[in-house]
């Protein structure tokens, strides 16, 4: 990665996905703290959970992944696991935001809020279920992701020993 040694760039990974977790608290404040969900709150929401993902995942690409057959220890291979529940439980979630977004989307819920329009009455009789699908993927992809956090942290201190 850029050329610097493995420490150095271990330190670069551990800060980056470091720096993701705030986004994703903020991404998340923005969507509890809004009255009104309009295009432009969730665009504002994306924006810091786009960028959260960013800081997680692109180290994880380039990165971890590559080297993860070189070092498959029982922590390395934990992180590994943890790291893909993570991701899966977002792609379980993603499955619902869709569902939602296509119905605000159709119903100009994003530009014309309309307060007396209830989510669970637009789209399919299956609104309820998308929504739950959606928490409970955001609750598992957080879970998760401290999780693995945490064992990567753990496993930077143990093999790098930056203190």
């Amino acid at each position: 990665m850029l050329g610097l040694s493995e420490g150095a760039t271990a330190t670069v990974v551990v800060l980056a996905v470091t720096l993701s977790f705030p986004c994703f608290l903020y991404g998340a404040w923005i969507m509890i703290d809004a009255e009104k969900v309009t295009w432009g709150v969730l665009t504002h929401h994306l924006k810091f959970i786009l960028t959260g993902l960013t800081l997680t995942t692109v180290p994880m690409v380039t990165w971890m992944i590559p080297r993860l057959t070189q070092q498959l220890s029982g922590a390395a291979a934990l992180h590994a696991f943890l790291g893909l529940q993570a991701y899966a439980m977002l792609a379980f979630g993603g499955t619902g935001i869709v569902r939602i977004f296509r119905a605000k989307w159709e119903h100009d819920l994003y530009y014309d809020y309309d307060e007396d329009v209830l989510l669970d009455e637009i789209g399919s009789e299956r609104m309820q279920f998308w929504r739950r699908r959606l928490r409970i993927g955001v609750f598992g992809y957080t879970f998760f992701w401290i999780l693995a956090y945490l064992v990567g942290v753990v496993r930077y201190f143990l093999k790098y020993r930056p203190i």
